[in-house]
């Protein structure tokens, strides 16, 4: 019995011995690595590299400079780091053998080849590739001017440049999907070419890249086309009672802005006691002006000019107002001036009734 006991343990020993001297044989290689890996900015990546047969021998990750082999950038070796960023870290599992190097806050310059290396000598490696990706949300650069002015029958090129990862895709679009003068609500490409240019092609258009990360970026860019006022009117005449307010509205379209004034039989009106002028941008080269006569007189009834002057050229258009016997409400005024004004009518008119009576009534005595 002691006998077979004493074999048993030779043989076990034997094994051992065997097994080790075949592994301390076997060169290593690297039986698993990550596969290429595609991450955003601010994410955090692990990267796994597993070895077989690794005996003693070193294992490293190192990010691979492919314009230069000598800027190689080492950042571990075995389970410790070899760089001062606490970004990465390392972790080993001797089971399996696994290296994990950990990248936390991806910036964009981490993109990359990063390699997991076995050194056996001081010429010979096993080495294994990864391909970290960084994807990118486009940016649209602001090196070309984004207001453009000219004149009609012009040919202007809008140009749009952006950056991102994948490379973004650029599209011009217009202002409420208006049609563009290519044709269509959509052109794809970074240059928008429009030729012969008019009035019609003025106001704004929009820049759009994207790459399918995060939001699409956009930028704004302003047409200004010259040409001559154009005056309109929602109103030609208007009526309204003595002291009661009236307010004459004038809209006026031209580029560059024009001067806008008005003028009663002839004669400029000004901001001030009598009358209240006010001047409102609502669009790119749109205007708005109103002329508020305070608390109009006889001597005011009339007609009244709205005038629109720039360097190419004038226009005009003329507004009658006449006296009316009541109020006219809105938006001068409202009913409960209305009612006094008729209540103050029907008094005035008694007052002369009785004041005809009266007359009258001294004479017959």
């Amino acid at each position: 019995m002691l006998f077979l006991i004493k074999m048993i343990s030779h043989l076990l020993i034997y094994a051992y011995l065997t097994l080790y001297v075949v592994e301390a044989q076997q060169n290593p290689s690297i039986s698993y690595i990550s596969p290429d890996k595609v991450v955003r900015i601010g994410d955090t990546v692990d990267m796994q590299c597993s070895v077989q047969y690794p005996a003693n021998y070193p294992v490293i990750w190192t990010k691979i400079n492919r314009d230069n082999s000598f800027e190689n950038f080492l950042i571990s070796r075995d389970s410790s780091l070899s760089i001062y960023d606490n970004r990465y870290s390392i972790r080993h599992d001797e089971a399996s053998s696994t290296y994990t190097l950990q990248l936390s806050k991806i910036q964009e310059t981490d993109e990359g080849i990063y390699q997991c290396q076995v050194l056996i000598s001081s010429t010979s490696r096993v080495t294994a590739n990864l391909h970290l990706t960084v994807h990118i949300p486009p940016s649209i650069s602001d090196d070309n001017p984004n207001t453009i002015m000219t004149s009609p029958g012009a040919t202007i090129k809008l140009e749009c440049n952006a950056t991102g990862n994948p490379k973004p895709k650029l599209s011009w679009r217009r202002e409420n999907n208006e049609l563009l003068p290519t044709g269509g609500e959509v052109y794809l490409g970074n240059i928008l070419h429009i030729y012969n240019i008019t009035k019609n092609d003025r106001g704004a258009y929009y820049c759009l890249a994207n790459n399918g990360v995060g939001k699409e970026a956009r930028r704004n860019y302003i047409v200004e086309v010259k040409f001559a006022p154009e005056v309109t009117v929602p109103k030609e005449k208007y009526s309204q009672a003595i002291a009661n307010p009236v307010d004459l509205e004038c809209h006026v379209k031209g580029y560059p802005h024009p001067t806008i004034f008005w003028s009663k039989n002839g004669v400029r009106v000004y901001d001030g006691s009598d009358y209240h002028i006010t001047l409102t941008n609502y669009a790119l080269d749109s205007m708005r002006t109103i002329l508020r006569v305070k608390s109009i007189t006889q001597w005011q009834f009339g007609k009244y000019t709205c005038t629109a002057d720039n360097d190419l050229g004038s226009s005009e258009k003329v507004i009658t107002v006449e006296p009316s016997a009541t109020p006219i409400c809105p938006p001068a005024c409202d009913a409960s001036s209305a009612q006094s004004f008729l209540i103050k009518r029907t008094l005035n008119a008694f007052t002369i009734i009785l004041t005809i009576i009266s007359f009258a009534f001294r004479n017959i005595c």
